[in-house]
């Protein structure tokens, strides 16, 4: 006899992953975890996605277009080391790129004009320039804006 309703009458066994595998490569277990939570901080450190050059800062955001809000920072992708960004805008004629900027330029109070895609123009994933800042004015406003929770 099967298990009850199987067509076949053989059982199949499901196999759940519980990323062992992954843990035991680095041997610690909160290897998968963002963040640092053995300081007890739970929400991941932007500084992985930014990068400083002679002008300003550069970083690197993924969008989404079409969403309900324009929001900014919106979360946090740990493997592509990506901020998130949502703008209602749709990828048409650039109109979502002009969001994305827009978004940026109110949420760090600069000027749009210091504002610049670098690379990406035609991609989700993006590498936006902002002229004047320290890496580290961005990464604190960033860390403050996730605690803070807000949306643009």
């Amino acid at each position: 006899m099967g298990q009850p309703g199987c067509a076949t009458g053989i059982a199949r066994l499901r196999v759940i992953s519980t990323g062992e595998g992954r843990q035991q490569a680095t041997g610690d277990p909160r290897a998968l975890m963002p963040g640092d939570i053995s300081s007890g901080a739970l929400m991941p450190s932007f500084a992985d996605a930014l990068s400083e050059n002679s002008q300003g800062t550069i970083i690197a955001i993924e969008v989404t277009t079409g969403a309900r809000n324009n929001r900014f920072p919106a979360g946090y992708n740990v493997w592509r080391k990506t901020i998130g960004c949502q703008v209602t805008a749709l990828a048409i004629s650039g109109r979502a790129n002009r969001a994305v900027v827009t978004l940026i330029s109110e949420y760090h109070g600069v000027p749009v004009s210091t504002i610049t895609i670098v690379a990406g123009a035609a991609d989700s994933r993006k590498r936006i320039s902002i002229n004047g800042m320290t890496k580290d004015h961005v990464l604190e406003r960033l860390e403050s804006g996730m605690s803070d929770n807000k949306e643009g």
